[in-house]
């Protein structure tokens, strides 16, 4: 996570499954507007939609970027299984 550091704001960050909203796989960092924190890695890929760019993942976060913006890092990738 270079040049960013976690939000002050938020007492614990931990990693969380989700499903975000992501143009390409080689992105590592997502803009908390384009996630969905969710209870589970079944829940996230129920929610998975490759098709619409909505992919399953553990990501950590918040963590607020110099630009002053929250982003969640993905740091795992789940495969849809068909």
């Amino acid at each position: 996570m270079k040049g960013s550091s976690l939000d002050s704001e938020v007492d614990v960050i931990t990693e969380q499954f989700a499903v975000a909203k992501v143009g390409r796989r080689q992105r590592e960092r997502v803009p908390e507007s384009m996630v969905e924190i969710v209870e589970s890695w079944a829940e996230a890929m129920s929610k998975a939609r490759p098709e619409r760019q909505l992919y399953a993942v553990k990501v950590i976060g918040p963590s607020r970027s110099s630009e002053g913006l929250c982003l969640y890092y993905i740091v795992e990738w789940f495969n849809k299984l068909v």
